[in-house]
């Protein structure tokens, strides 16, 4: 597999808790809070995002510029000027295909070693 030059770790896999906050904005900007409530929703609650994970996590992203911070609000009513809204760069959308072309070309791998049920004999 190749090297990404569009990480922020010279080529090295997105952490998991990066990944999922990219994907939470990659349809829209959201608050930490947000975030949080879309991963955990998205994955019926299988992951979860601590807030010290979360907010580590934008901290390294924010200075990566993977995401940034926005005034847009599209959650309409939420008028609570403390909430910080985040959203996605052009730069965080490569990373973010980057990693899903990535993990689904271990998916492949897996898939041909038949380690996932239904795909032959182990």
């Amino acid at each position: 597999m190749g090297t990404r030059k569009t990480t922020p770790r010279g080529g090295a896999p997105l952490p998991a808790a990066e990944f999922q906050i990219l994907l939470a904005l990659f349809d829209r900007p959201r608050h930490g809070h947000g975030v949080r409530r879309h991963v955990a929703a998205r994955t019926d609650d299988a992951v979860e995002i601590g807030p010290g994970t979360l907010y580590m996590a934008i901290k390294r992203m924010l200075e990566s510029g993977l995401i940034v911070e926005t005034d847009e609000r599209p959650d309409g009513g939420e008028t609570d000027e403390r909430r910080r809204y985040y959203r996605i760069t052009e730069t965080g959308r490569k990373v973010a295909r980057a990693e899903a072309e990535r993990l689904r070309k271990l998916l492949h791998l897996a898939v041909d070693k038949k380690l996932l049920e239904g795909t032959g004999p182990a």
